[in-house]
């Protein structure tokens, strides 16, 4: 079997996922790797078979996104060829993790495709939203890469297609231990804004891990660390608490390991706020923005003891095995053999 797999680089979770997910797709066939965007701090260790600028996002210095950089930085046009030349129609299997230049290729193509991974939780209308809902956040979510079907990752089974998350094999299998510091991962701030804050909380020792990091130094109370895979799992594993945003993986992998959790979504992303909705109700504490009561409210989190309880016991191996279960591209027409999911 021939499987397409592409990964959007807009983040690390994305990329931290395929890392994962690799290994159990390549029992099914031969895969081949499309990658998209470029402001991701991790590298996919794997070879790409096609590379695109894509749709990346990026920040301001205020920790929300920079939609005036985003628009200057994306070929409309270049997207476009991109998506008419990529070859999805030789594929037998095509899995998608919210990437818009594939969907579009599937679309033009009229090829089928699985949306495999958190976005695609919220074509459920059960998934957790905020209380005031975005319609355009809601459109980007449901309509930013369409695919005939899909299976959602999320923090608790809100659905039928809906799984709990992929928890990757280093922090699956290490033993959790409290060497009492806090592990920081806010990627919308740069670390000379979130420094000050850290520092007015003197008691804590905080791990601080940003891109604009390059050599570990420390700051009082604050090491600071470059995004690195390793250094950051064992951060994540021997903390006392982590305060990261309102993503997926970090908040997923800080639930599995038990450890005390606080979120800041970053700002004008919808998706974050849908995910601190999620997490809000298993009582984890949700910050909309960093301003002079943060320091504030991370002392008064550190004298709190957390009562949220996962069970993050489904293997990557089970998750993907329902991929193909359910979804066997190539063998009879798509059409012939499994409905289009319906959430509604």
């Amino acid at each position: 079997m021939k499987i397409l797999y592409a990964v959007q680089a807009t983040g690390n979770g994305h990329i931290s996922r395929a890392m994962e997910l690799l290994p159990y797709l390549e029992n099914y066939g031969k895969v081949d790797l499309f990658l998209s965007g470029d402001n991701c701090s991790l590298e996919l260790n794997a070879p790409i078979a096609y590379r695109s600028k894509g749709l990346s996002l990026y920040y301001n210095n205020g920790g929300g996104l920079d939609y005036l950089k985003m628009l200057r930085q994306t070929s409309f046009t270049r997207c476009f060829r991109e998506a008419r030349d990529l070859p999805v129609e030789k594929y037998d299997m095509v899995i998608n993790d919210f990437e818009a230049i594939t969907a579009l290729a599937c679309a033009l193509k009229k090829a089928p495709s699985v949306q495999f991974g958190h976005q695609a939780s919220f074509q459920s209308v059960n998934t957790p939203r905020p209380q005031k809902k975005d319609v355009f956040g809601e459109w980007i979510l449901k309509n930013y890469a369409r695919a005939s079907h899909y299976i959602g990752l999320h923090f608790d089974r809100y659905d039928e297609q809906i799984f709990t998350p992929v928890i990757k094999r280093e922090i699956r299998d290490t033993e959790p231990e409290n060497h009492g510091h806090i592990t920081v991962y806010l990627s919308a701030f740069p670390s000379a804004s979130l420094v000050p804050l850290l520092n007015l909380v003197p008691e804590a020792h905080f791990h601080l891990f940003s891109k604009d990091v390059r050599q570990t130094t420390r700051k009082q109370n604050v090491t600071l660390f470059p995004v690195q895979k390793e250094g950051f799992d064992k951060s994540l594993a021997t903390c006392n608490g982590v305060i990261t945003g309102a993503g997926f993986e970090t908040p997923a992998e800080a639930l599995f390991l038990g450890k005390k959790l606080l979120t800041v979504p970053i700002r004008g992303q919808y998706e974050q706020y849908c995910n601190g909705a999620a997490l809000e109700k298993i009582g984890i504490p949700v910050v909309m923005k960093l301003d002079e009561k943060f320091p504030g409210i991370i002392q008064q989190w550190l004298q709190t003891k957390q009562t949220a309880s996962v069970d993050y016991s489904m293997r990557t191996a089970s998750v993907v095995e329902q991929v193909f279960h359910t979804y066997p591209f190539g063998a009879v027409p798509l059409a012939d053999w499994a409905p289009e999911l319906n959430f509604n």
